[in-house]
C-alpha cells in the first residue's frame, strides 16, 4: 500500500501559512472562518435567483398557486445565509483595519446591510426586467423573453451585477466581487461590481467583455462581445503605489452600441446615441451622435501623420 510523507507536508503548509500570516501582520483567529465562503454565497445566489423569477429559475415542481409561499421561505433562507456572510465580511474588515469595534456592534451593521438590500430587491428586479427586455427586442434571434432570461449570458451576468452592485453600495465589495466573479466564471463576462449600469442594458453574446470599476453607462445601451471599457493608465502616489477608486473609465451616455472587440480606455465620454464600431481602439471623447469606424479612424490617423510630417 502507499504511503505518503503526510506529516511532512501537513508541517510545511502550515509553515508556509504562519509565514504568510505574519508578513501580512495578520493574527489568526482561533475558531471559525475568518471571511465570507463562495460556495455559501453561491448557493444564496441561486436561491435568490429563484426569489426574483420564481417560476422561470424556481425550482422545477413549482406552480403559481404556491409561487409566493416558495419566495418567502427560499427569501427567508437566503436572508438568513447572507447575514452570516455579511457579519463574516464585516468582522474580517474591522480585522483587516485594525478596527477595535463590538462584536454586537458588528452583529447590528450586518443585520442593518441585510435588511437594506432585502428591502432592495423589487427595485433589482424591475431593473432585470429592463435588461430582458432589452434582450429580446435587441436580438432577431431572441423567440421570446423566456428563452432571453434562461439562455442569454449576458443576462445572466446583469443578474449577478445588479445583485453585487447593491451589495457593494452597502460597504460590502468582497461578497459583491464574489458575486459578480462567479458570473464571470460562468459566462466570460466581467463586470466590476462598482460600475454605475442604468437600465436596459443588453450584452449580446457576451464572451470577454469588460466593464471597469468606475465605468458610468446610461440606460438602453448594447455592447457585444469582446468589448472592453477599461482604464488608460494607472495613477500612483509618492511610494509608487497604485491609487485606487479614482475615476478612471468611461462613461457611456444613453442609447450607445458598440460593437464586437471595441477598446475604450480612460475617462473618456461617449455622447447619447454613439455608434462605436468593431474592433475600434479609442481614447477620446465621441460626440453624442457620433459614429467611430475602424477605417475611418486609420484614415483619419493617417492623413494625422501626413500633416505632422
Amino acid at each position: 500500500m502507499a504511503s505518503f510523507d503526510i506529516h511532512d507536508i501537513v508541517q510545511a503548509l502550515h509553515d508556509a501559512r504562519q509565514q504568510w500570516r505574519s508578513t501580512q501582520r495578520r493574527n489568526s483567529e482561533p475558531g471559525g472562518r475568518e471571511f465570507p465562503s463562495r460556495d455559501a454565497l453561491a448557493g444564496i445566489v441561486d436561491d435568490l435567483k429563484g426569489v426574483l423569477f420564481p417560476m422561470r429559475l424556481g425550482p422545477p415542481d413549482l406552480r403559481q398557486e404556491s409561487e409566493n409561499f416558495h419566495v418567502a421561505h427560499a427569501l427567508d433562507a437566503a436572508l438568513h445565509a447572507l447575514l452570516k456572510q455579511v457579519h463574516l465580511e464585516l468582522k474580517y474588515s474591522a480585522t483587516l483595519h485594525d478596527a477595535t469595534g463590538k462584536d454586537a456592534d458588528i452583529e447590528q451593521q450586518a443585520l442593518t446591510a441585510t435588511r437594506a438590500f432585502a428591502a432592495s430587491l423589487p427595485q433589482i428586479r424591475t431593473l432585470l426586467d429592463s435588461d430582458v427586455l432589452a434582450a429580446y427586442q435587441g436580438d432577431p434571434a431572441a423567440r421570446s423573453v423566456d428563452e432571453v432570461l434562461l439562455c442569454y449570458p449576458g443576462v445572466l451576468a446583469m443578474i449577478h451585477y445588479r445583485l453585487a452592485h447593491r451589495l457593494y453600495g452597502l460597504g460590502l465589495p468582497l461578497l459583491a466581487r464574489i458575486v459578480a466573479e462567479l458570473a464571470h466564471g460562468a459566462t466570460g463576462i466581467d463586470i466590476h461590481p462598482g460600475a454605475v449600469i442604468g437600465a436596459g442594458f443588453f450584452i449580446d453574446h457576451g464572451t470577454g467583455v469588460v466593464i471597469g470599476e468606475t465605468a458610468v453607462i446610461g440606460e438602453r445601451v448594447r455592447v457585444y462581445q469582446a468589448v472592453t471599457l477599461g482604464a488608460k493608465r494607472f495613477p500612483t502616489d509618492a511610494h509608487g503605489n497604485l491609487q485606487k477608486g479614482l475615476p478612471r473609465h468611461p462613461v457611456v451616455e444613453d442609447d450607445v452600441v458598440i460593437y464586437a472587440g471595441a477598446t475604450i480606455l480612460g475617462r473618456i465620454t461617449l455622447g447619447k446615441g454613439a455608434v462605436i464600431g468593431g474592433n475600434v481602439w479609442l481614447t477620446h471623447d465621441v460626440p453624442a451622435g457620433g459614429r467611430i469606424a475602424q477605417a475611418e479612424f486609420r484614415e483619419g490617423a493617417h492623413a494625422n501623420s501626413i500633416a505632422a510630417a
